[in-house]
């Protein structure tokens, strides 16, 4: 006879989260928000021995920020700031996350300047991740005849433009596209 056991959720995080890849103790910049929810999880995941901060581009924005962080203990700084300048001093982050499930973030011309701004404020040996819009999966997939996403490839050569190395596409699941890029000097 089999049994079907539900799998137990404890410990584990959900996909952006672990795909992030953010530890304690680092200092993260999050661009923009999609998931209220994987916003706050994101922003508490340095603790209190990191830093957090979030930048989005409007007021209202700012608002669905400041409640997705309100039931954390983390204390996150939230900025209203156009993405083409980023509002922090060089080498200030040890990882920045771009969401960009819209697909409005890293639109050209603006990716380009947006990109250079966060290598600047990226350190050295830093990473950014853009988390984008996967391939649908499931039962999506089967009633939706939508067209692929742009693909990592568009995200992929945005970084490379902007001098980002090592740049890699990390997964593709359950809607989500995570593409990685390396600040290296030198």
């Amino acid at each position: 006879m089999r049994m079907f056991l539900r799998q137990s959720t404890v410990g584990r995080e959900p996909l952006a989260i672990a795909m992030s890849g953010v530890r304690m103790g680092e200092r993260l910049l999050q661009i923009g928000i999609d998931t209220p929810a994987v916003t706050g999880l994101l922003a508490a995941k340095p603790g209190l021995s990191g830093e957090s901060s979030i930048v989005v581009a409007d007021e209202p924005t700012a608002a669905r920020a400041r409640r997705a962080v309100a039931d954390t203990s983390a204390n996150v700084d939230i900025r209203v700031q156009a993405l083409s300048s980023l509002p922090f001093a060089d080498a200030s982050f040890d990882l920045i996350v771009i969401n960009d499930r819209g697909g409005e973030t890293l639109t050209a011309p603006a990716a380009t300047v947006l990109l250079a701004d966060c290598r600047r404020v990226l350190r050295s040996g830093g990473r950014l991740v853009v988390i984008g819009k996967g391939s649908a999966s499931g039962l999506a997939a089967l009633l939706h005849s939508r067209k692929e996403p742009t693909g990592p490839e568009a995200s992929e050569q945005a970084l490379q433009r902007a001098g980002f190395r090592a740049v890699r596409m990390l997964g593709d699941r359950d809607g989500y596209r995570f593409v990685e890029g390396l600040h290296v000097t030198g």
